[in-house]
């Protein structure tokens, strides 16, 4: 294998691995509500049928996650401007305060693992990481 395939494979094992454990060890919401609100946090209003499409799942099992979060006060259903027969579901305050919450949350523990774990020269070589990510990450744009 190519140096860069066998460092690939390593960056995208270990960044999967560091995204799970934070999720698991700092998120007080499950993650189909994280999912879903971090959509409608990050895109804007859209109906069930664009919230299951962006996850991938079906149209049933997002409506019956819609149906926790406003259950919850985290969403609210509005009638969509174009087609008066749609609803557009869209993030409450409580919702982004929700989402917020559990965002600090995995960067309380990620910090408390970066301080704990690594030196002063490893921290130094992370303060890169941010920006060459982004790099790659604008491929997809």
């Amino acid at each position: 294998m190519d140096p860069i395939d066998e460092l690939a494979a390593e960056l995208r094992q270990s960044i999967g691995r560091v995204v799970r454990a934070a999720r698991r060890e700092a998120d007080a919401l499950p993650a189909t509500h994280t999912t879903t609100l971090g959509f409608l946090h990050r895109e804007g209003p859209m109906t069930i049928a664009d919230l299951a499409r962006r996850r991938g799942v079906k149209h049933q099992g997002q409506s019956r996650t819609v149906g926790e979060l406003a259950a919850l006060g985290y969403v609210e259903r509005t009638v969509s401007d174009a087609d008066r027969r749609v609803s557009v579901i869209r993030i409450s305050a409580a919702g982004s305060e929700a989402l917020q919450q559990d965002m600090d949350a995995r960067t309380d523990w990620l910090a408390a693992g970066i301080r704990e774990e690594l030196d002063d020269e490893e921290r130094a070589l992370l303060t890169r990481l941010p920006e060459l990510f982004e790099r790659v990450a604008r491929r997809a744009d």
